[in-house]
């Protein structure tokens, strides 16, 4: 599949300056760079695309060069944003832009292997850091004019609010990413940067600025921001936290069980850019959500693929049978860490250990886990067939002890379908 059709496929071109562009990169050999800000120790699901883009890209025989913002990192894009982000010391930069590195050779092939397609990593501090102020000053602020930069949407769109202002460190930005681009292009042959649509205006500033200083060429493209179908930003939860990368700060359960609940919008976007899916299996999970929404088989599709991407295949597969194991007697088969994941948003308490030496009465159980108001009616809800221990029904008159309890302290309880509790004995 040549990159040209696989991109106009998969719909990943927002903008771009230059319309012979995929048609060079479907070529090979040219290098391209994508920068990270390092606001944290780990990327998060929103980056996961451009991810993505830059492996594209190098199994089509480009290379691909990631910018981790060292430098960058110290002031803050202001691009779209409502309030200037709070700046971060030299040691917390320092420590992010490790841990992004670690994450980096999941995605891209940074061994000699690769060839002349050998993946980069970079960081901007190493020149953002070390040129002087006037040096930056004459060589990059004299071929732009402040007209030329209020007139970024990225900029106006703080400038036209009363509340919130730009100060001078944002404002200086897109100077910075400009310049980032030029060393690049000079020190590395770089003619080609990415992003999203939100990086365009800066994105420009670097092509000009190339052109200016020493008269070659660069490109820019854009892929569409991705936005949930209630317009909140792709890759946040409801709580509003980021889904990181990271399995020590976002589990690959929460991962999966987060795209698992992808709407029938957003889903065939999201097959065709986070996954490496071919067209044909996409274009069946498309015809599936129209025809079977219930079934949900795209959504699978995307947790099983994203999962594994970022995580693994036995990861992948782990996650998918923790989801399963939600509602199947399979629950007790899960590991301990697992097995809290899996209930973390049910709420618990805390019973003795001699009080499940002698066993629970079952409605007694029911109500003092807040599952029903009264035993009357918890042993209404029994006798229906709607209690559960550990996935397993709970006959009316049975009494819960030691014997149920998983990892020799965990008692899972649900009524219906959604709501648990987990009752810890101590």
């Amino acid at each position: 599949m040549r990159l040209r059709d696989d991109w106009e496929f998969r719909g990943l071109v927002h903008q771009m300056t230059d319309d012979t562009l995929l048609e060079r990169l479907s070529a090979g050999g040219v290098t391209a760079y994508i920068g990270f800000d390092p606001t944290a120790t780990s990327l998060h699901l929103g980056s996961l695309l451009q991810l993505c883009n830059l492996r594209r890209l190098q199994l089509s025989g480009n290379r691909p060069i990631v910018l981790a913002g060292g430098g960058t990192g110290m002031v803050g894009d202001p691009s779209f944003k409502a309030v200037e982000r709070p700046l971060l010391s030299l040691e917390q930069i320092d420590a992010n832009v490790e841990g992004i590195r670690e994450q980096l050779s999941r995605f891209l092939d940074f061994t000699p292997t690769a060839g002349t397609s050998q993946a980069v990593l970079l960081n901007n501090a190493s020149w953002l850091t070390t040129i002087s102020l006037t040096d930056f000053l004459r060589d990059v602020g004299k071929h732009f004019t402040v007209n030329q930069m209020v007139a970024k949407e990225s900029v106006k769109s703080r400038l036209d609010r009363d509340d919130v202002g730009l100060s001078f460190t944002e404002f200086s930005y897109m100077l910075l990413q400009a310049y980032d681009f030029l060393r690049l292009n000079i020190d590395h042959d770089c003619t080609l940067q990415l992003g999203g649509s939100d990086q365009w205006g800066n994105i420009t500033m670097g092509t000009e600025l190339i052109r200016k200083s020493t008269g070659r060429a660069a490109a820019g493209l854009t892929s569409p921001l991705l936005l949930r179908a209630d317009g909140q930003k792709f890759g946040k939860s409801e709580s509003g936290e980021n889904i990181w990368l990271d399995a020590s700060l976002t589990s690959p359960f929460e991962m999966h069980q987060y795209l698992l609940n992808s709407d029938d919008v957003t889903t065939p976007a999201l097959l065709r850019f986070f996954t490496f899916l071919d067209h044909e299996t996409i274009t069946d999970l498309d015809e599936a959500t129209k025809a079977v929404p219930q079934e949900r088989r795209a959504q699978r599709a995307l947790a099983n693929a994203v999962v594994a991407l970022v995580h693994g295949e036995d990861a992948a597969r782990s996650a998918e049978r923790a989801g399963e194991a939600l509602f199947q007697p399979s629950i007790g088969e899960l590991d301990e860490a697992t097995l809290l994941t899996v209930v973390a948003d049910a709420p618990s308490s805390i019973f003795s250990r001699a009080e499940f030496e002698g066993g629970i009465d079952a409605a007694e159980l029911v109500v003092r886990c807040a599952l029903a108001k009264s035993k009357g009616e918890a042993r209404r809800f029994l006798e229906q067939g709607g209690v559960y221990v550990n996935n397993v029904r709970l006959e009316p008159d049975a009494r819960v002890g030691l014997e149920s309890t998983l990892h020799e302290r965990y008692v899972v309880v649900r009524r219906g379908r959604r709501e648990l509790h987990l009752v810890v004995v101590v």
